[in-house]
């Protein structure tokens, strides 16, 4: 059990603002267009810092240690679907 996992079973303070975005619906589609921009498709943090062809540090993705990041990724896929399915927009923009 990792010590995330730990803290997060025994004393869970961030679970009101998970509950939040989980209820969130999309308001219209400039908010929506907004989340899509805001709310990266892919964690932005893993890089390989290289010398010349040779990798000598690895910064793995720190998205996972981000305690809303779930919330995070299905907020962006609700506005994703909402601009798709309820606005009819194409979405290929945001992917």
């Amino acid at each position: 059990m990792t010590f995330l996992t730990l803290l997060r079973s025994k004393v869970d303070v961030l679970q009101p603002i998970r509950q939040w975005m989980e209820a969130l619906e999309m308001p219209n589609p400039r908010v929506a267009r907004l989340l899509c921009t805001l709310i990266p498709a892919q964690c932005p943090f893993a890089r390989d810092l290289k010398w010349g062809r040779h990798t000598f540090l690895h910064i793995p993705p720190l998205c996972k240690l981000n305690p809303l990041f779930e919330q995070f990724v299905s907020l962006r896929f609700r506005a994703l679907s909402y601009l798709a399915d309820e606005c009819g927009e194409d979405i290929m923009l945001y992917i």
